[in-house]
């Protein structure tokens, strides 16, 4: 059997392994996918899971529980030698070791891109995965039951004080649903009002949300201004040292969460690697989504999603290539399945065409916007839209009852505003109390 190695389980990978075992025939191949983390991540959803909306297991799926066919390994890759075609695993615990295979296809995705800005790197929190998303949630509802017992002044204003970087779909909606996340925690303190509080969105562009129409991105940031939420546009972060913020523009003052969504880059796996990268460091494919190179088609070599510059026939993308989004990763993962089979049944495989669908922005409860061309949806029914669309959007129906089931239960008794800020340090209770023996 021919041995397919699956780098990553994200959308592109996984939904390359789970069309791969519904179409492979007995006996045609043997499919692994390694990925370090266990379950592909449902990223849409990140904001609401800070923001309380989603319980954060339910935003993600299982590589186990809905691949039975495919070997899983959670490790990391750490080289990749087309040349001989193997690959270094990493596990988090344990030695590397090598595995060989026959045709490797690279779904990596992207991590967040970041700048040498001071402090960044130390203070400021992404929103990639869910772990990030929930580090957010709990966070934020610690700094809220700390300021409540604090009295108005610097102190309790840097506890109350969010800073999101980034104006992309990413940065406003974490932006909108923290804001609407926070009036509902002012409600349950009594020492606290939502004059209180200040969130700030650091935009170095002229504009928010390019995917949307400049009339359309100028509602969204009226509609966070009436809601008391400050949209700095054209502004640049130039410090964060210590959770002091300083901007471009010379304004200070001091924040205890830092939102950091200003991009993202293929994940640095790619580099590993003897197959060709372009110059922002993502694989090289075809639009049929064969790596390519400089002397054509590399032969068993595939690739799909973040970590890949694919090609728009559409014409919408940025620099001719497809943006980063699950729109398109998820469609490429199930035609790269497709061209992968045909390849070794030696047939034809086509090229990924696909025109965006358009953009859904969630801006807290009950408040969205949706822009398709020229149609601008804004309000409660974009808001309806958005939920509608990504909750059948998430794989199998186990998924999507669990997500629409927080839903149902949050309209009837609200969103769950408890945190667990211990998460981290689940021992700290016990080790405290803990008996030692007497030196």
């Amino acid at each position: 059997m021919r041995k397919i190695l699956i780098v990553g389980g994200g959308y592109a990978g996984f939904y390359t392994a789970k069309k791969l075992e519904k179409r492979l025939r007995r006996g045609e191949a043997q499919v692994t996918m390694v990925d370090p983390l266990p379950y592909m991540t449902y990223q849409p959803f990140l904001p609401e899971v800070a923001a309380g909306s989603i319980e954060p297991r339910h935003a993600v799926v299982a590589h186990r529980r809905h691949l039975k066919k495919t070997e899983v390994i959670t490790a990391s890759i750490s080289r990749i030698d087309h040349a001989t075609k193997t690959a270094e695993i990493t596990p988090a615990v344990g030695e590397p070791w090598t595995i060989d295979y026959d045709i490797v296809v690279v779904t990596a995705g992207s991590v967040s891109r970041t700048f040498p800005i001071p402090g960044v790197a130390d203070e400021a929190i992404g929103l990639k995965n869910i772990e990030e998303a929930m580090a957010i949630r709990d966070r934020m509802t610690d700094n809220f039951a700390k300021a409540s017992n604090l009295p108005a002044g610097p102190e309790r204003d840097r506890l109350l004080t969010t800073v999101v970087v980034g104006g992309g779909f990413a940065g406003i909606e974490i932006f909108a649903e923290l804001r609407s996340f926070a009036s509902a925690l002012v409600g349950a303190y009594q020492q606290l009002e939502m004059d209180d509080t200040h969130f700030h969105l650091v935009e170095a562009m002229g504009r928010i949300m390019p995917e949307v129409s400049l009339p359309t991105s100028l509602w969204v940031i009226n509609d966070l201004a009436q809601k008391g939420a400050e949209v700095h546009l054209n502004t640049q972060l130039a410090s964060a040292v210590g959770g002091r913020i300083e901007l471009s523009s010379g304004e200070t003052f001091e924040s205890d969460l830092i939102v950091w969504t200003a991009g993202v880059m293929a994940n640095p796996v790619v580099k590993s690697t003897d197959l060709p990268i372009e110059e922002r460091g993502r694989l090289r494919v075809q639009a049929d989504l064969r790596v390519i190179g400089d002397d054509g088609v590399v032969p068993d070599a595939w690739g799909a999603g973040d970590a890949c510059a694919v090609p728009d026939l559409s014409g919408g993308g940025v620099g001719g290539f497809t943006v980063p989004n699950a729109q398109h990763a998820v469609r490429q993962g199930k035609l790269l399945a497709k061209n992968l089979l045909a390849d070794l049944r030696e047939e034809d495989p086509v090229d990924y065409f696909h025109k965006n669908l358009g953009a859904v922005a969630g801006l807290g409860l009950y408040d969205g916007v949706y822009q398709n061309g020229r149609l601008a949806v804004k309000g409660l029914l974009a808001w309806f839209m958005h939920r509608g669309y990504h909750g059948l959007a998430i794989p199998f129906w186990e998924r999507k009852a669990r997500v629409f089931g927080n839903w149902t239960l949050n309209f009837f008794w609200k969103r769950d505003l408890v945190g667990i800020p211990d998460r981290d340090m689940p021992r700290a209770a016990f080790e405290r109390w803990a008996s030692r023996p007497k030196l």
